[in-house]
């Protein structure tokens, strides 16, 4: 797989404050995520955190750009998660989403193996977004930051029978788009311009950049835990590292 160049990020303030929030001692951090690859991703952040799940409408507005609806998701998901807290409990919550999108089209997680394998079609050979919007937000006193992550990808020709291999390990069917950039046998992505831990649905620099402005310091060698995911190399690589926390 051949890397490209820094990923697409935006930034977005909701309820901004008057003086800088630092994270007390007291507040929790929460994962606002059932998701296996975000809870790894996380952990090897070297963060404490629990998890709770959402549920929220995911349907996409009448005419919303797949950018919008990522980061709509994030914070919807993280209010949603807020709102079950005690509201004596102070906590920092953090969710995120991803949206693939192929031209106009959104390709969410597919329906069925038939659905799979039409999105995967559909990929096959062609450059498609991704966006990864990752919001963090404060709880009781709500306090809301976002970032988006995009990155473009280019499939490689796989063949009917690579598509038929990989749907029958079942990977594919929580994954937006039918397809996992970090799956070691189908490796589907020959082309990526952007962050690979974006792709996989949880872009590590923007969740450290978004908790080191609350005060959490984060040591950890993120291009060390992007490689161990199978990338190449990392975003955070090279003139386009940003080191907030140091």
């Amino acid at each position: 797989m051949a890397m490209g160049g820094l990923a697409y990020h935006a930034w977005r303030h909701l309820n901004p404050p008057q003086s800088k929030e630092r994270l007390s001692f007291t507040m929790k951090l929460i994962l606002a995520s059932q998701s296996p690859r975000r809870r790894r991703l996380l952990a090897e952040l070297g963060l404490s955190f629990i998890t709770l799940s959402t549920d929220i409408d995911e349907t996409p507005c009448p005419n919303e750009a797949p950018a919008d609806l990522a980061v709509r998701l994030a914070e919807a998901k993280a209010e949603a998660a807020a709102a079950r807290l005690d509201p004596t409990e102070g906590a920092l919550v953090l969710a995120s989403d991803t949206v693939v999108a192929l031209g106009n089209e959104i390709l969410g997680k597919p329906t069925d193996a038939a659905d799979a394998r039409r999105m995967l079609e559909q990929l096959r050979g062609q450059t498609h977004l991704v966006h990864t919007a990752v919001s963090v937000r404060s709880h009781p006193h709500p306090r809301t930051e976002t970032r988006l992550n995009s990155s473009r990808i280019t499939m490689r020709a796989y063949t009917d029978a690579e598509i038929d291999a990989y749907i029958a390990t079942g990977d594919p069917q929580d994954k937006a788009g039918a397809y996992a950039i970090q799956h070691p046998a189908f490796a589907p992505v020959a082309q990526l311009d952007g962050c690979y831990a974006g792709v996989m649905g949880f872009p590590l620099n923007d969740v450290r950049m978004l908790l080191c402005a609350r005060g959490i310091k984060i040591e950890a060698d993120i291009p060390a835990i992007c490689r161990g995911s199978g990338s190449a190399i990392c975003c955070c690589e090279g003139p386009q590292k940003t080191n907030l926390c140091n």
